[in-house]
Formats: C-alpha cells, structure tokens, sequence
C-alpha cells in the first residue's frame, strides 16, 4: 500500500480547500451566535445553554435541505439564495409546533469544495439565522 493511499487527497478531499472555506466562513458563523450558544466555531457538535426562564423546556429541532433549488442557484450562479432558504424551510418547521427558533445547526456538503461558493451559502444562511432566531 503507498502512503499516498493513507492521505485526504487521495479520496478527493481538498484540504487547502477546507481551510479557504472555514477561514471564509468563520466570521458569518460566529455573527450569528446568540447569548445561548456554548463554545466557539469549529466544534464537532453544538451546545447551546437554555435560557434560565423557560419552564419545562422542550427542544425542537429541524434539518432540511434545499433539494433541486441547488440546480437553479448553480445555473444562476447565485448561491447566497439557498442559505436563506434552507434556514426558513427549519424555522418554518420550528415555528409550526409552536417553538421559538433557538439556534440553527445544520451542514454543508460539496461534491468539489469552491470555498467562494461556500462562502456565499453560508453567507445566505447567515442573514437568514439573523433575521429569524431569537436573541
């Protein structure tokens, strides 16, 4: 076996890439961090503490995705629309059992990372979580 089959690159993955995109996108995530949220940008999993007031509080969550919109916004070369549509389609399942939308999490997946591109979905998430979840 080569060394070079034990190595990131070798199944595609971009790690040069990976690093563009995360230092892009780091400001957008952390603008939409709300007094709840437990750590900082670059964890395996999220934490948010639940505010003191609530009484017998229950979590609801949703994760979506934006399903053959992807096409439109390749075509259209516009990709900050698919961010905003991805975090209504979760508050809109949020708001509809009653809940106040606390925090988003979701992911983003490429078939070949363009950090730029990453950037400007993210982006659109990020104004979306802005305008939607409570602070």
């Amino acid at each position: 076996m080569s060394g070079d089959a034990l190595r990131y690159g070798s199944a595609g993955v971009d790690i040069d890439a990976s690093n563009s995109a995360k230092q892009r996108i780091r400001k957008l995530a952390e603008s939409t961090f709300t007094k709840g949220v437990v750590g900082g940008f670059g964890g395996f999993g999220g934490m948010f503490r639940m505010p003191p007031n609530l009484v017998k509080p229950v979590l609801v969550s949703s994760a979506d995705g934006v399903g053959t919109k992807i096409k439109v916004a390749i075509e259209a070369r516009r990709h900050d629309t698919i961010g905003r549509d991805l975090v209504n389609h979760c508050v809109n399942d949020v708001l509809v059992q009653g809940a106040v939308p606390l925090f988003f999490l979701d992911y983003v997946a490429f078939g070949k990372l363009e950090p730029a591109v990453a950037e400007a979905v993210v982006a659109g998430v990020a104004a979306a979580v802005v305008r939607t979840v409570a602070r």
